[in-house]
């Protein structure tokens, strides 16, 4: 311990604030029962590490707990996986992963609300939510004025900085110093007197490369050598190779047409296997001056770094595995020339996705016949993770494209459904689905002739006969957007009653 502490003194450049350091569980004493918590991390990448770790403990004996818990989207188990299951957490916004926090939202033991991403730091400064209370960030470093220097991620930290009462500071020694210098910190004025927001390529900067802190607001520093909780990225599938093929057909037809240019536009990717092994295909792309604009930097996207393909990157995470860390260990200094990290609040912004025109690229949990998409409730009932930023990009991009494999659980499960349980996007923001037998290119047809593509091109072959009696069924009542009521979520019923959404014959 005295070496940690040794280490994280040399990263706090304010000798006057070397004073506060302390344990994680001394620390954990100024969260009261009942506390706001805002931390930081944003997928498993900067997020604090020993003191809610402390936090959970002393819940587990008697402490407080019945916290609102928030983050930039979902963490790693060492933050709200400890926390929920120690019963610590009452309410948790904005977006989760964790197999404890999602069984606990399900069961109804925790409150959760859905948000879009770009929208929960706002919405929280304007006070819709109340007050924070306690904000915990990761830093690699604290500057000689204060301010605070993320680590891997951005996330919401500027804002629950600004937001809470007190700011308790978790000095990572594991994360590079190297960091420093990558991050643009960027809050907006707030409406009526907020103004265009400048940024006009992938990688302009508009803020400062810290985050602003009153020294007062600063109640405790806690050493940490804990590095960010790391998984392995999957090799790409036969399924998934089959969709980035579709994809970069789609991309060079689009080329052709001149309705894109060679080098394309910026590139949105969602997070995750799929999205990382689809992108990974760009490395063949015929140009070098891609540019991806997104939520988080992963695997592939290093790699078309590395190999001359992307000139600029922007996002509000490095979401990498245990290798990816090592590469961007290795490449730091010339990745920091090229990247930036952002708030999630700049990097999902409406305004800035329309105005560079983004080709936003996530993936769906099922998609109806007529292209709405369901992003996150499984059955209609069982939350899985959360819109995320998906809503964000997909409703302002350029071109909005849709990736799913077209079954699961060993095609006991079609992702191509006559209804959505759930929808999160609608037709209106959907322009392509794409799965790996094919592309259904939506813009412009009507519901009747979106039905049929989706049917055709997108529907796994055991399910296109199912799929068009129930089409003949809808059709025969009649109507713009035509459906047979009583047997719309008949596929649904019929997995959670015989485990599998074959229609009785």
């Amino acid at each position: 311990m005295t070496d940690l502490f040794g280490h994280a003194k040399d990263r706090i450049r304010n000798t006057a604030l070397r004073s506060r350091l302390m344990t994680p569980e001394e620390a954990s004493m100024y969260v009261q029962d009942g506390a706001t918590v805002g931390c930081s991390g944003f997928t498993p990448a900067g997020y604090p590490k020993v003191i809610p770790s402390a936090m959970a403990d002393r819940a587990l004996n008697g402490g407080p707990k019945n916290f609102t818990l928030w983050t930039g989207a979902s963490v790693a188990p060492e933050l709200d996986g400890r926390l929920a299951e120690a019963g610590a957490i009452s309410y948790r916004f904005p977006y989760q992963t964790g197999k404890a926090i999602r069984d606990a939202i399900n069961g109804g033991e925790v409150g959760f609300q859905d948000m879009h991403l770009s929208m929960t730091p706002q919405n929280l400064r304007y006070g819709f939510y109340g007050p924070m209370d306690v904000a915990i960030i990761e830093v690699c470093a604290i500057t000689e004025e204060g301010n605070l220097v993320p680590t891997t991620s951005v996330g919401n930290s500027p804002s629950f900085v600004e937001s809470a009462e007190r700011v308790i500071v978790e000095v990572n020694t594991s994360q590079p110093e190297g960091l420093e210098g990558i991050h643009d910190i960027f809050i907006p004025e707030e409406p009526p007197y907020r103004k265009p927001f400048h940024v006009l390529k992938v990688n302009d900067r508009i803020g400062t490369p810290y985050i602003t802190c009153p020294m007062e607001k600063i109640v405790a520093i806690v050493p940490s050598n804990v590095p960010d909780h790391l998984t392995p990225m999957k090799e790409p599938d036969p399924v998934s190779r089959a969709m980035a093929r579709n994809l970069m057909d789609l991309l060079s037809v689009e080329v052709s047409s001149g309705r894109l240019p060679p080098g394309l536009l910026p590139i949105q990717a969602g997070v995750g296997n799929v999205a990382n092994a689809v992108i990974g295909e760009l490395v063949d792309w015929p140009t070098d001056d891609l540019r991806i604009y997104s939520e988080v930097i992963q695997d592939s996207m290093l790699t078309l770094l590395e190999t001359g393909k992307v000139q600029q990157m922007s996002g509000t995470a490095f979401t990498n595995s245990p290798e990816g860390a090592k590469k961007l260990l290795r490449r730091l200094e010339e990745i920091r020339k090229k990247a930036v990290l952002r708030p999630q609040e700049i990097s999902n912004h409406p305004e800035i996705i329309r105005r560079l025109g983004l080709i936003a690229i996530n993936t769906a949990l099922e998609v109806d016949i007529y292209g709405h998409v369901n992003s996150t409730v499984a059955m209609g009932s069982k939350m899985i993770n959360g819109i995320g930023g998906s809503g964000d990009f997909a409703r302002n991009a350029f071109l909005s494209v849709f990736l799913s494999p077209s079954t699961a659980n060993g095609g006991k499960i079609s992702r191509i459904v006559p209804f959505c349980s759930h929808v999160d996007h609608t037709e209106h923001d959907v322009d392509v689905v794409i799965t790996e037998y094919g592309v259904a290119d939506l813009r412009g047809l009507v519901p009747r002739e979106r039905s049929r593509l989706m049917i055709e091109k997108c529907a796994h072959p055991d399910y296109r006969a199912p799929l068009m009696e129930y089409l003949r069924l809808g059709e025969a009542k009649g109507g713009h957007e035509p459906h047979d009521l009583a047997s719309a979520l008949g596929w649904h019923l019929n997995y959670i009653e015989k485990g599998t959404m074959v229609p009785d014959q």
